[in-house]
Parts: structure tokens; sequence; C-alpha cells
């Protein structure tokens, strides 16, 4: 068997081979969790590839600083020429981009076979390859500096830690490191810029490492110099990196719609929930009909930006399309139409209504008034309570809900006079008894005519 700098060929093939299935499976797996569920998107699978990143790096940390101190130790007392010197680690980082390259096509299959929305950001995958790079260049220089048993789970583990603490930093530290920031808005888009700078910000600081260490090992004053270029290239990236600004919000996303029995319009690689919100909104508008809040149609909008119901339109936030999103798309919207309110007593009215809104059963709340409204409010049949709320919308949105609006409560249901509840022959009237002075709603409850009976 042919040796090979003291390590057989062989041994180096299959140490490749096992590598990249590995890299590839963990990619995969990481990917798979940074996917956003459900999306159809280029844009989606690129983000979940550079995010795959943040777990296969340190492995390809550990694999290259494996590899270096045997080859230190098998190189020990013999002259290097720079080809020779960086031979092994342009090698290794040849395989951890294989890796990379199997894990893209992977999770592209599905998306060349489906129509899928944006396009393929080719500048992205070039900077998440990059990436890759200075992972393995930083575990090669440490296997060589510190060629111990300890080194190569240490490097990764040390590349871990500080790739983790660049990304999570909300300053312009994390724009150093190789990834996209999560979670990820399908709004913001992709643009090529921003991965262009940190390609070359991440390949100059490869390169200088890489002649860095290859000139401490030959003793070449021309790999110093190439080193100190590759400082440069380095530097220029950092440079354009921070002054490029923050991606904003798109505004101009070619929504996809469902025009029927109201508009709902999601971003195009949500397409495939449609269904679901339709449903779930068009119970929503029905009860919110002939109020300050009715609307026709409902509109995805970027997660950073704020709720803010108006013109018949109801803005909504949806992060992915996992189990239940057309619930908490629903939920956080209805949440939006009123504040919560600052008293305990305000606060559970309002709450009662909020749950007929969301289709949920009616809470009891805190307090005995809060159970017999509750109780009140339950009897009215779904248009009552229609009728109920277009009447007193204002009220419910400014915290001005009370007992009266709820049929007097218990003390004052029991000291009411017959005649406040009329037989369903007789009158159709709501069993809401306002204060003579002082509530938005003065009138006595026999003036509220047209509406049915809660026994109806």
């Amino acid at each position: 068997m042919r040796e090979h700098a003291g390590v057989s060929r062989e041994e180096l093939k299959h140490s490749a081979a096992v590598t990249v299935a590995v890299l590839m499976a963990l990619g995969l797996v990481a990917a798979w969790n940074v996917l956003i569920p459900g999306v159809d998107a280029w844009e989606n699978i690129v983000a979940a590839v550079i995010g795959s990143l943040r777990m296969t790096g340190p492995v390809a940390a550990a694999f290259a600083a494996w590899v270096a101190l045997r080859k230190r130790r098998a190189l020990r007392g013999r002259s290097l020429t720079t080809w020779r010197a960086l031979k092994a680690p342009l090698a290794i980082v040849v395989v951890v981009m294989c890796s990379f390259g199997a894990t893209v096509l992977v999770l592209a299959v599905k998306t060349v076979i489906t129509d899928q929305a944006g396009r393929l950001s080719l500048s992205g995958l070039g900077m998440g390859m990059a990436g890759l790079a200075l992972y393995s260049v930083i575990g090669w220089v440490a296997g060589w500096v510190l060629p111990r048993a300890f080194t190569p789970p240490l490097a990764g583990l040390a590349c871990y830690g500080l790739f983790s603490w660049l990304a999570e930093d909300r300053g312009w530290a994390d724009q150093l490191a190789p990834g996209t920031g999560e979670p990820y808005d399908l709004f913001q888009g992709l643009s090529g810029a921003p991965f262009l700078d940190q390609t070359i910000w991440l390949l100059g600081l490869t390169a200088a490492l890489l002649l860095g260490w290859a000139a401490l090992v030959t003793r070449q004053a021309l790999v110093l110099a190439c080193a100190l270029l590759s400082v440069l290239a380095a530097g220029t990236g950092v440079a354009r990196v921070l002054a490029q600004p923050k991606p904003a919000a798109a505004v101009d996303i070619a929504y996809s719609c469902q025009d029927w029995p109201i508009t709902v319009c999601v971003h195009p690689g949500m397409r495939a929930g449609l269904t679901e919100l339709s449903a779930t909104f068009t119970q929503i508008a029905s009860r919110l009909a002939g109020t300050p809040a009715a609307f026709t149609r409902v509109e995805q909008r970027p997660l950073e930006e704020e709720l803010k119901p108006s013109n018949g339109l109801a803005p909504i936030h949806v992060p992915d399309l996992s189990a239940g999103f057309a619930e908490e798309a629903a939920y956080e919207y209805i949440e939006s139409l009123a504040a919560r309110c600052p008293g305990t007593v305000a606060d559970g009215y309002r709450e009662i209504v909020m749950a007929w809104l969301r289709g949920e059963p009616l809470p009891g709340g805190p307090l005995p008034e809060h159970q017999y409204a509750a109780s009140w409010f339950s009897w009215l049949s779904e248009h009552q309570r229609r009728e109920w709320l277009r009447m007193f919308y204002s009220d419910f949105q400014n915290c001005g809900l009370s007992s009266t609006y709820f049929g007097g409560g218990p003390a004052r249901a029991q000291v009411a006079p017959s005649s406040a509840h009329p037989s369903p022959e007789s009158t159709h009237v709501y069993p809401v008894y306002p204060e003579t002075e002082g509530t938005p709603n003065s009138a006595p409850s026999t003036s509220m005519a047209g509406m049915g009976s809660p026994t109806d």
C-alpha cells in the first residue's frame, strides 16, 4: 500500500469519503431545522443550507485539525515546498465543499420538480462555501500548531462557540459570521450584494490564515507577501460588509391570492396555506362585519411590521406553515383589534369578546360578574352577538365594557323589573342595563328595539 507522507493514500480516501457522508447527513439535519416549514421558495433552501454551517462548520474544523496533526507528525524534520504544504489543506477544503454541494443537491431535488417562488441565490451559496473553507482552515492551523489528541474536538467546540456568539450578536459582529440571521423573514429577500461582500471577507480571512501558516512553515517571503495581500482583501470585505445597510422588508411582493369567499393574499412561497387561512378568517370577517374593523381582504405582512387593521384590510403575520399556523395568525390579528385593559374587571369582559371572535369557549373569568357575563353572552345566538358587537364595538376597543353590557350582572339581574325580560312574542330587546347617566349607552334597554332576545 503506497504511503503518502506517513499516511496511507487509502486511509486518506476512506477518511475523506466518511467525512463527506457525515457532513452531508449532519448538514441535512441542521438545514431541515432551519427550513421554514411548508414554504416553497428558493430563498428558503439557500437560508437553510447557510444555517446548517453552524453544525457542519465545527465538524469540518475538527476533521481538518485531525488530518493536520497527523501530517505534522509524519512530516517531522522534513522541509516543505509551498505546493506540498498547501496541497493537504486545499484537499480538505475541496472535500468539505463537496459535502456542502451534496447537501444543496439533496434539498433542491423537491425544489426542482415543483414550482418554487423566488430564485436561487448563487452568491448565497458562494458565501456558504467560503464559510466552510474558513472553518476548515482554522481547524488545520489549530491542528498543526497544537498537535495533540484533544486538539480536533477542541477546535470544533471553539469554532462552534465563536461563530454562534458572532451570529447571535445583534450589532455589527453578526454580519461577519457566515449566516443570514434567524428567524429568517421571506419578505426580506436574499440580496446578492451583502453575500458578495461577506464572501470577500471570508475568503480574504481564509487565504490570510492559510498563506500565513504556509509562510511560517516554508520560510518563503513571496508566500508571506501573498498573505499580507489577503489581509488587505479581508479588510476590504469587512469595510463593505459594515457599510451595507440592514436589508429592509420588501414591499413589492407579487402575492399569491385566493379571492373567494374573501380575498386572502400571502407570499407566493406560502400559497399552500391559502385554503386554511381563508377558512379561518372568513369566520372572523363575518363576525366583524358592520364594525370599524370589518374587512374583505387578508394580507400577509413582514414579521417586523406592526399589525394595523384599516380600510377593509386585515394584515397578518405568518412565520411558517407548521400545524396551527392559521389559528396563530388569527389569534395575533384579533389581539391587535383591542389592547389589553388595565384592570382585571375590564380585561375580563374584553376576554369574553376575544374568545368569541377566536371561536374558543367563553372564559368564566376570575370574578362572579365575568361568569355571569360569559353565561349571558353564551345564550345569545350568533346573529345576536354580531349585532351586539356592532353596537358596542367602540366600547370593546376602548376598554369601556362593564356588567351593564352583559345583562347587568348577577346583582342587577335579581332586581331588574320583569318588563326588562320581554317574551319573544312581545318584542325583541337585548337585556342590557346601562346606567342612567355617565355611560356611553345611557338609553334604557327598552329603546334598543329590533334586536333578538337571548332566549331566541
